[in-house]
């Protein structure tokens, strides 16, 4: 699978969130995106959880060959079968959501991308299983797809206090939502907007502040 903007964004923001020392679990890791990012800005112990096999063999060589093997670990496996001996004080997920897209003809494309191998409800039960109490969680979404997260994780007793609202360009319509959950309900989440590019194709100043240590380019 390609390395997508929209993970990168996800991940980048989610690295200056979490505590610099802590127990994280990435469900559903792919080649270890997130994983890697997240260890470029703390110091936690980072697990991964990935059930296709060729993507977590290829995460564990990117493990080794960036000398990451002391605090990141990656399990093959599916998700909902999983329940850690330690539970976790953040949780990173950028599940399969694509509900009604028509499918592809790769399978593993549509392991990766639809929700018929891992739904919202069940992705919720996996963190529910596997977070602290006092624990948070961020997960990535199409846009159209937040607001019904947000019903079933308030139904759990799950709670929104932030949120990033990604568009392409500032003629574009939203396009994927950044949530970050805990116990905690917050009287006034915090929502933020951004765009990726501007009118004349350039990345905007705020992706470029976002994604500056991850993108050499930049």
């Amino acid at each position: 699978m390609k390395v997508c903007t929209d993970a990168c964004i996800f991940g980048a923001w989610f690295a200056h969130k979490v505590p610099k020392y802590s127990l994280i679990l990435d469900a559903g890791s792919g080649t270890g995106l997130l994983m890697f990012m997240l260890a470029q800005k703390t110091k936690s112990e980072i697990h991964g959880v990935e059930i296709d096999f060729d993507a977590y063999k290829q995460s564990k060589s990117n493990i080794a060959q960036n000398g990451l093997a002391d605090r990141l670990r990656v399990y093959p496996g599916d998700l909902r079968e999983y329940s850690f001996q330690d539970k976790y004080d953040f949780i990173i997920s950028n599940p399969p959501f694509f509900d009604q897209s028509l499918v592809s003809a790769d399978a593993r494309k549509n392991l990766a991308k639809h929700s018929s191998q891992l739904t919202l409800e069940q992705l919720l039960t996996a963190i529910e299983r596997n977070l602290k109490p006092t624990g948070s969680f961020g997960i990535l979404l199409p846009f159209d797809r937040a607001m019904y997260f947000e019903k079933l994780a308030n139904d759990r007793r799950y709670f929104v206090h932030e949120k990033i609202l990604v568009a392409q360009t500032p003629e574009h319509k939203h396009f994927r939502a950044i949530l970050h959950l805990s116990r905690t309900r917050f009287n006034d989440p915090q929502s933020y907007d951004l765009v990726i590019s501007d009118n004349s194709g350039d990345y905007t100043s705020d992706f470029v502040e976002l994604l500056q240590d991850y993108y050499p380019n930049l």
